[in-house]
């Protein structure tokens, strides 16, 4: 069934009652009469095909009253019972959708354009919904039961999946699934969706291959992931690459990358791979780069360390609402390392480490855009100090509610240009005129 069927599926054609009891009564009866265990022994193509000839004998041999369309549909939704991931399969098949959230069996939203929406789909019953969560830990090697009621796991096509069930979820398991992008998005697209501009692009752009070390900070869901992928892009092909994820999402085109993934406890509470465990060791494979996914603890002391001792050109994301709070996030996660540090040097460090600091948000009309683009000068006492380069500004909402407003330069010419002019990059001043306003949206 193509994309376009499902997403028919999804939004228009909602199992009526008399055909999601049908359904049931179908696959109940195709698990009396078929062997489940000789799936695993047989390709996936050749399941499939004995699953539409017994759905199709069982139809007729019950004399159930539906045309050749419901027919075929009923019959994939028990292919994707049987072999996927039940009523998950229709959302996964939308492209359109960048997030699943199941709050109970029976209420499922996605997030389409920035913007959550609920959908027609739901599972049987709380049971059902827990099977679907087990199929998927148990497939990366993971379990879910009362004794660990908690887990991340990831789908085949590498999207992000968190479970939670009872006794902690109080209304039944909840499942949380981040859509991996398949194609991600260039600056010209980001362009074209006014999340950025022609000349914030090429400040990033020569800020990367000037090896600048560049902090990305923005809300869950802001874009972190797909602005931190355009800027790896940028990292020239002829330099090692190490990246450093909790869940990979990275997709560097560079040959010459290695991919780090931190890894659990076992069942036994053993053998967990932090993320510092990660920058510890990645220091010891001669990087040119160091790209971490998102620093969340202790690791940020060892990645400021590194920034610190000639790994230059690293890029990093964090949560934080604001440039400053990204800083003040920073600070507080080195505490967390374990060391004794004053403060003063603990501001030191970061602001001798980054050099650039790229905020994003995820407005309310959806859209996601870059609001500030700020240098770190250095310290003056005991605070570090800050320089606005690019930064948006909103102007109100349009008669169908999208934000209005226009990314304008400071006219700040930020520290480092002498440095990248140093490297060959020669940005022109009048990409950072003031009484140039870039564009509107």
């Amino acid at each position: 069934m193509s994309i376009t069927q499902h997403t028919e599926i999804l939004e228009f054609k909602p199992l009526s009652p008399e055909e999601q009891q049908i359904k049931e009564e179908l696959y109940n009866k195709l698990l009396d009469v078929m062997d489940l265990s000789l799936i695993e022994t047989i390709s996936k193509d050749q399941a499939k095909q004995q699953i539409i000839e017994i759905g199709e004998k069982l139809i007729n041999d019950l004399h159930i009253p539906i045309n050749l369309s419901s027919r075929q549909r009923l019959i994939q939704l028990i292919i994707d019972e049987v072999l996927g991931l039940g009523p998950l399969e229709t959302l996964l098949a939308d492209a359109t959708i960048s997030d699943i959230l199941v709050n109970s069996f029976d209420r499922v939203y996605v997030e389409r354009r920035g913007k959550l929406e609920p959908v027609p789909i739901k599972f049987h019953n709380n049971t059902h919904l827990l099977n679907i969560i087990d199929r998927i830990v148990s497939s990366v090697g993971r379990r879910i039961d009362e004794s660990s009621p908690m887990v991340d796991a990831r789908l085949e096509d590498g999207s992000r999946v968190n479970a939670i069930i009872p006794p902690l979820a109080l209304d039944g398991p909840a499942l949380s699934i981040r859509r991996f992008a398949v194609d991600k998005l260039n600056a010209e697209q980001l362009i074209s969706y006014g999340s950025v501009t022609h000349e914030m692009v090429e400040l990033l752009r020569g800020s990367v291959a000037g090896k600048l070390n560049i902090l990305v900070s923005g809300g869950t869901g802001s874009g972190k992931t797909t602005l931190l992928n355009m800027l790896s892009g940028y990292i020239p092909s002829d330099e090692r690459i190490v990246t450093i994820e909790d869940s990979a999402e990275l997709q560097l085109q560079q040959p010459h990358t290695v991919r780090l993934e931190t890894r659990p406890a076992n069942i036994e509470g053993r053998g967990e791979i932090t993320q510092r465990d990660l920058v510890k060791n990645c220091l010891r494979m001669r990087p040119d780069r160091i790209v971490i996914g998102e620093v969340r603890g202790g690791e940020a002391l060892d990645m400021l360390t590194a920034m610190n001792t000639g790994h230059e050109g690293s890029l990093t994301t964090l949560h934080a609402n604001s440039p400053r709070d990204a800083l003040g996030r920073l600070e507080y996660m080195v505490c967390m390392a374990g060391f004794d540090m004053p403060v003063s040097n603990i501001r030191t460090q970061i602001a001798s480490a980054i050099d650039l600091v790229v905020q994003l948000e995820r407005l309310e009309d959806g859209g996601r855009r870059i609001t500030s683009i700020q240098e770190i000068n250095g310290m003056e006492g005991d605070i570090i100090t800050m320089s606005e380069i690019f930064h948006f500004v909103r102007e109100g909402r349009d008669q169908n509610g999208d934000i209005i407003g226009k990314f304008n330069s400071t006219g700040v010419i930020p520290g480092f240009h002498s440095k990248l002019k140093q490297h060959g990059i020669d940005l022109p001043y009048e990409l950072f005129n003031s009484g140039d306003p870039f564009a509107d949206f």
